[in-house]
Protein backbone atom coordinates (compact mmCIF):
# COMPACT_ATOMS: atom_id res chain seq x y z
CA UNK A 1 0.00 0.00 0.00
CA UNK A 2 2.76 2.59 0.93
CA UNK A 3 4.82 1.79 -2.05
CA UNK A 4 1.64 2.09 -3.73
CA UNK A 5 1.39 5.49 -2.48
CA UNK A 6 4.77 6.33 -2.85
CA UNK A 7 4.63 6.11 -6.59
CA UNK A 8 1.56 7.60 -6.47
CA UNK A 9 3.62 11.05 -5.61
CA UNK A 10 6.75 10.31 -7.89
CA UNK A 11 4.56 9.89 -10.48
CA UNK A 12 2.21 12.92 -10.13
CA UNK A 13 2.01 15.52 -13.47
CA UNK A 14 0.01 18.18 -11.63
CA UNK A 15 0.71 20.36 -9.25
CA UNK A 16 -2.98 19.07 -7.82
CA UNK A 17 -2.30 15.73 -8.68
CA UNK A 18 0.79 15.89 -6.48
CA UNK A 19 -0.84 17.40 -3.83
CA UNK A 20 -3.68 14.86 -3.48
CA UNK A 21 -0.87 12.26 -3.92
CA UNK A 22 1.24 13.22 -1.19
CA UNK A 23 -2.33 13.90 1.34
CA UNK A 24 -2.87 10.47 0.53
CA UNK A 25 0.98 9.14 1.82
CA UNK A 26 0.55 11.17 4.76
CA UNK A 27 -2.78 9.63 5.86
CA UNK A 28 -1.03 6.07 5.61
CA UNK A 29 1.21 7.14 9.02
CA UNK A 30 4.05 4.56 7.21
CA UNK A 31 7.36 5.18 7.94
CA UNK A 32 8.37 4.12 4.60
CA UNK A 33 6.89 7.24 3.39
CA UNK A 34 9.51 9.63 5.29
CA UNK A 35 12.12 9.68 2.69
CA UNK A 36 9.40 10.34 0.04
CA UNK A 37 7.52 13.12 2.62
CA UNK A 38 11.23 15.22 3.00
CA UNK A 39 11.75 15.03 -0.45
CA UNK A 40 8.30 16.69 -1.47
CA UNK A 41 9.65 19.40 0.80
CA UNK A 42 11.78 20.56 -1.86
CA UNK A 43 9.44 20.87 -4.83
CA UNK A 44 7.93 24.00 -5.13
CA UNK A 45 4.69 23.28 -4.08
CA UNK A 46 3.72 24.69 -0.90
CA UNK A 47 0.42 23.02 -0.63
CA UNK A 48 2.12 19.17 -0.81
CA UNK A 49 4.70 21.00 1.33
CA UNK A 50 2.27 21.19 4.19
CA UNK A 51 0.59 18.16 3.46
CA UNK A 52 4.24 16.36 3.88
CA UNK A 53 5.33 18.57 6.71
CA UNK A 54 1.53 17.07 8.59
CA UNK A 55 2.54 13.67 7.80
CA UNK A 56 5.97 14.32 8.97
CA UNK A 57 4.61 15.49 12.14
CA UNK A 58 2.24 12.22 12.25
CA UNK A 59 4.79 10.07 12.37
CA UNK A 60 7.08 12.03 14.94
CA UNK A 61 9.96 10.73 16.27
CA UNK A 62 11.15 8.25 13.36
CA UNK A 63 10.83 11.21 11.07
CA UNK A 64 13.59 13.41 13.27
CA UNK A 65 16.82 11.33 12.28
CA UNK A 66 15.90 11.25 8.54
CA UNK A 67 14.85 15.22 8.83
CA UNK A 68 18.58 16.12 10.58
CA UNK A 69 20.24 14.29 8.42
CA UNK A 70 18.64 16.08 5.00
CA UNK A 71 18.87 19.62 6.19
CA UNK A 72 22.53 20.25 4.85
CA UNK A 73 22.78 21.07 1.51
CA UNK A 74 19.00 21.59 1.38
CA UNK A 75 17.58 24.38 -0.60
CA UNK A 76 16.15 27.31 1.55
CA UNK A 77 12.69 26.26 1.24
CA UNK A 78 13.07 22.65 2.20
CA UNK A 79 15.05 23.95 5.09
CA UNK A 80 12.04 25.98 6.58
CA UNK A 81 9.59 23.53 5.53
CA UNK A 82 11.78 20.97 7.66
CA UNK A 83 12.08 23.49 10.62
CA UNK A 84 8.18 23.31 10.65
CA UNK A 85 8.15 19.69 10.66
CA UNK A 86 10.65 19.08 13.67
CA UNK A 87 9.09 22.52 15.54
CA UNK A 88 5.69 20.13 15.25
CA UNK A 89 7.23 16.78 16.41
CA UNK A 90 9.28 18.71 19.54
CA UNK A 91 12.04 15.96 19.68
CA UNK A 92 14.55 17.58 21.28
CA UNK A 93 17.07 16.18 18.73
CA UNK A 94 15.58 19.61 16.66
CA UNK A 95 16.40 21.98 19.61
CA UNK A 96 19.81 22.86 17.62
CA UNK A 97 18.08 23.75 14.69
CA UNK A 98 14.99 25.28 16.29
CA UNK A 99 17.19 27.96 18.54
CA UNK A 100 19.19 29.02 14.71
CA UNK A 101 15.75 29.38 13.29
CA UNK A 102 13.87 31.05 15.95
CA UNK A 103 16.89 33.62 16.17
CA UNK A 104 18.25 34.10 13.30
CA UNK A 105 15.65 33.03 10.04
CA UNK A 106 14.27 35.71 7.82
CA UNK A 107 11.26 34.82 6.94
CA UNK A 108 8.44 35.54 9.76
CA UNK A 109 6.93 32.31 9.52
CA UNK A 110 10.24 29.79 10.19
CA UNK A 111 10.89 31.80 12.79
CA UNK A 112 7.25 31.78 14.28
CA UNK A 113 7.23 28.19 13.85
CA UNK A 114 10.13 27.68 16.19
CA UNK A 115 9.84 29.80 18.17
CA UNK A 116 6.05 27.87 18.73
CA UNK A 117 8.14 24.78 18.89
CA UNK A 118 11.13 26.01 21.50
CA UNK A 119 7.17 26.07 24.24
CA UNK A 120 6.87 22.58 22.80
CA UNK A 121 9.76 20.59 23.20
CA UNK A 122 9.00 16.80 24.86
CA UNK A 123 12.25 17.42 27.62
CA UNK A 124 11.31 14.19 28.85
CA UNK A 125 12.72 12.62 25.83
CA UNK A 126 16.52 14.16 26.80
CA UNK A 127 18.55 12.92 29.40
CA UNK A 128 18.01 14.45 32.81
CA UNK A 129 21.08 16.11 33.26
CA UNK A 130 20.68 18.29 30.12
CA UNK A 131 17.93 19.49 30.45
CA UNK A 132 18.16 22.64 32.75
CA UNK A 133 20.74 23.98 30.37
CA UNK A 134 18.60 23.66 27.62
CA UNK A 135 16.17 25.13 28.82
CA UNK A 136 17.81 28.06 29.54
CA UNK A 137 19.33 28.64 26.19
CA UNK A 138 15.32 28.28 24.56
CA UNK A 139 15.01 30.74 27.53
CA UNK A 140 16.94 33.47 26.17
CA UNK A 141 15.90 32.60 22.74
CA UNK A 142 12.33 33.00 23.62
CA UNK A 143 12.91 35.96 25.36
CA UNK A 144 14.69 37.39 21.88
CA UNK A 145 11.94 36.47 20.16
CA UNK A 146 9.52 38.11 22.17
CA UNK A 147 11.50 41.55 20.71
CA UNK A 148 11.09 40.44 16.91
CA UNK A 149 9.94 43.31 14.73
CA UNK A 150 6.98 40.74 13.50
CA UNK A 151 3.96 40.63 15.98
CA UNK A 152 3.26 37.28 14.89
CA UNK A 153 6.54 36.09 16.05
CA UNK A 154 6.04 37.99 19.55
CA UNK A 155 2.52 36.38 19.74
CA UNK A 156 3.81 32.65 19.94
CA UNK A 157 6.73 33.71 22.10
CA UNK A 158 4.56 34.07 24.86
CA UNK A 159 3.29 31.42 24.08
CA UNK A 160 6.44 29.83 24.42
CA UNK A 161 7.70 31.35 27.71
CA UNK A 162 4.45 30.31 29.28
CA UNK A 163 4.79 26.45 27.69
CA UNK A 164 8.37 26.41 29.16
CA UNK A 165 7.86 28.01 32.25
CA UNK A 166 5.21 25.55 32.64
CA UNK A 167 6.99 22.41 31.93
CA UNK A 168 9.93 23.30 34.26
CA UNK A 169 9.86 20.59 37.07
CA UNK A 170 11.74 22.75 39.39
CA UNK A 171 11.54 26.37 40.37
CA UNK A 172 14.39 27.78 37.36
CA UNK A 173 16.08 31.18 38.24
CA UNK A 174 15.17 32.25 34.67
CA UNK A 175 11.25 32.34 35.69
CA UNK A 176 11.57 35.72 37.77
CA UNK A 177 13.03 37.11 34.60
CA UNK A 178 9.94 35.58 32.38
CA UNK A 179 7.58 36.70 34.73
CA UNK A 180 9.18 40.32 34.20
CA UNK A 181 9.16 40.53 30.51
CA UNK A 182 5.91 39.46 30.17
CA UNK A 183 4.66 41.94 32.40
CA UNK A 184 6.44 44.18 30.49
CA UNK A 185 4.57 42.80 26.87
CA UNK A 186 1.06 43.60 28.54
CA UNK A 187 2.46 47.02 28.85
CA UNK A 188 4.50 47.90 26.21
CA UNK A 189 3.84 45.77 23.45
CA UNK A 190 1.87 47.59 20.31
CA UNK A 191 -0.04 45.02 18.91
CA UNK A 192 -3.19 44.57 20.94
CA UNK A 193 -3.39 40.67 20.41
CA UNK A 194 0.35 40.29 21.69
CA UNK A 195 -0.50 42.18 25.54
CA UNK A 196 -3.84 39.54 25.52
CA UNK A 197 -1.57 36.70 25.01
CA UNK A 198 0.85 38.25 27.75
CA UNK A 199 -1.79 38.67 30.06
CA UNK A 200 -3.54 34.90 29.94
CA UNK A 201 0.43 33.67 30.38
CA UNK A 202 0.70 35.36 33.19
CA UNK A 203 -2.52 34.40 34.94
CA UNK A 204 -2.04 30.72 33.18
CA UNK A 205 1.32 30.70 35.56
CA UNK A 206 -0.07 32.13 38.16
CA UNK A 207 2.92 35.02 37.76
CA UNK A 208 1.18 37.49 39.43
Amino acid sequence: MALELIQAVEQADSSQGLLNAVRALAAASSKQAIPTLITVLGYNNPGAAVAAVDGLIQLGEAAVLPLLEQLDGYNYGARAWAVRALAGIGDPRGLEILLDAAANDFALSVRRAAVRGLGTICWELMPVEQIADAQLRAVKTLLQASRDPEWVVRYAAAGGLQALAGAATVKPDWLAEVSARLEEITHSDETTSVRARALLAKKILSLG
